[in-house]
């Protein structure tokens, strides 16, 4: 199937939209800092408004890297080396900002994961279309779109999409965040885990990344059933 390049729309990590008084702000800034007149008043606001979006950007990615690493320490400095080296605090462009730091730290994430267990993510070998519940690598696919995902991810259900995700195996797990949390493409999912995933992930694919990913989706699209019969 062919890929489309990633959207951060597309990504259900909740999104760090511009609020008031950040759009411009390098502007309204300008002036007083080329010798300009400035309001102290507008200037103040627009602080705030930046502020706020980093805290934004800094939260959406404090999930996706507990969700690939798992919450604390190792989370957290994962987010303060993301928002330090994608140069959020320079970026005007939230969407900007949101794509670039999460490559930063999903590079840093699966990093992470190989020291932890080297080779937990190693390209699956001799992997063939398994007949699953899922036909498609699309999210949908599992009964469920991005913003039902969000909901899940920051709702009353985080716990139960959590225990499910860390009941996954790593390869399945770590895709499938990359893929419906991170919004990376096959292609880029594939680049990543080549790249950083260790000596045994040079091998990994898009076609490999597409059908790992169909079977997380069929396992949540079970997940989901169950927790449906239950209810």
């Amino acid at each position: 199937m062919q890929q489309e390049p990633p959207n951060p729309s597309d990504s259900p990590i909740p999104p760090d939209a511009m609020p008031g008084g950040a759009p411009g702000f390098d502007q309204r800034i300008g002036g007083p800092m080329d010798g300009q007149p400035g309001n102290g008043v507008t200037v103040a606001k627009a602080s705030s408004g930046m502020e706020e979006m980093f805290d934004r950007i800094a939260a959406g990615l404090y999930s996706l890297a507990s969700m690939l690493v798992g919450e604390g320490e190792d989370s957290a400095r994962l987010v303060e080396s993301a928002v330090t080296n994608a140069e959020v605090s320079v970026c005007h462009d939230p969407n900007q900002a949101r794509r670039s730091s999460r490559r930063v730290l999903s590079t840093a994430a699966l990093q992470i994961l190989q020291a932890r267990n080297p080779g937990c993510l190693a390209a699956p070998e001799g992997l063939a279309p398994a007949s699953t519940c899922i036909e498609d690598d699309d999210l949908s696919a599992a009964g469920v779109s991005s913003d039902e995902l969000e909901n899940m991810i920051a709702g009353p259900d985080r716990d139960r999409v959590r225990n499910w995700l860390a009941g996954l195996p790593a390869t399945l797990r770590t895709v499938f965040v990359l893929r419906a949390v991170a919004g990376f493409n096959t292609a880029d999912t594939a680049g990543l885990l080549e790249a950083h995933a260790g000596p045994g992930a040079a091998q990994w694919t898009p076609a490999a990344v597409s059908e790992v990913f169909r079977q997380a989706l069929c396992s949540l699209a079970s997940q989901l059933i169950h927790s449906t019969a239950a209810h």
